[in-house]
């Protein structure tokens, strides 16, 4: 008999690959499967929500595993945490329904991305914000910003569009672009019910792009139907980019059936 296990954690993304194992490389999926496996006593494969790219972060990423044995979450929680470097913690391990999946059970995500206008950038904040110096339209960029707002097909905001997700369905909806002002800039909040490779970064390149007049307003609409990302903007360094929530629907599986810590 398996038994399934929901994982939330937090990581700065400065010092890896990104979630994803790749070869060669340090990816924090990596290191919490191999801690997972020596801990347990048995192989074990661990599923993200999201697979954060390079120097992308994460206030709250999702993740599930199978295991043969039942387990006290809490010891789990804390002998990963004695294992894993400082910049990733675990905060909760709890059981789940067999139908629980981290990746296909979400229903929406939450990315914020961190924007520094001041003419100094705080050194604390160097490698978790985008430090933008040129001149903004700031009502062009709010303009910009409610256009990506709907269901669009978005090939043109997504890297590798001939395959994975960008292949097999373009097509998204953002819920909301909301942009805050923070005290050296701004935060661009997005809400959607998933995002294509690379696309958010796309977005917020472009964004800055119009904003600076670097690109139009008006071409926005001729990109976005072109499906061609040459046309779209540059994309956006990964480090202003958070993970922040992945959104589960309460009445199909998303929350435990019992909270193990």
């Amino acid at each position: 008999m398996t038994h399934l296990y929901k994982m939330t954690l937090s990581y700065d993304g400065t010092n890896y690959c990104g979630w994803q194992i790749q070869k060669d490389r340090k990816s924090i999926q990596h290191l919490i499967q191999d801690f997972l496996k020596m801990i347990l006593s048995e192989d074990i494969e661990l599923i993200g929500a999201s697979r954060t790219d390079a120097g992308v972060h994460a206030l709250e990423q999702v993740a599930h595993f199978l295991t043969s044995k039942e387990i006290d979450a809490s010891r789990i929680v804390y002998s990963l945490n004695g294992l894993l470097a400082k910049d990733i913690r675990i905060n909760k391990i709890e059981r789940e329904k067999p139908s629980f999946h981290a990746r296909y059970s979400a229903i929406g995500k939450i990315y914020h991305y961190n924007i520094c206008l001041s003419y100094y950038q705080n050194p604390i904040n160097r490698f978790y914000s985008l430090h933008v110096r040129r001149k903004l339209d700031m009502e062009l960029l709010k303009t910009a910003a409610k256009f990506f707002i709907g269901t669009h097909d978005f090939t043109s905001f997504a890297n590798k569009s001939d395959e994975g997700a960008a292949k097999r369905n373009p097509i998204k909806t953002i819920k909301r672009i909301d942009i805050i002002e923070t005290i050296d800039g701004i935060r661009l909040e997005f809400e959607g019910d998933g995002f294509l490779y690379k696309m958010i970064r796309n977005i917020v390149g472009t964004i800055l792009d119009i904003a600076s007049k670097k690109i139009a307003l008006e071409n926005l609409n001729k990109i976005l139907l072109a499906k061609d990302r040459k046309l779209a903007g540059k994309t956006a360094p990964a480090l202003g980019l958070f993970l922040v929530k992945v959104i589960y629907d309460n009445k199909s599986d998303g929350n435990s059936s019992k909270d193990l810590k």
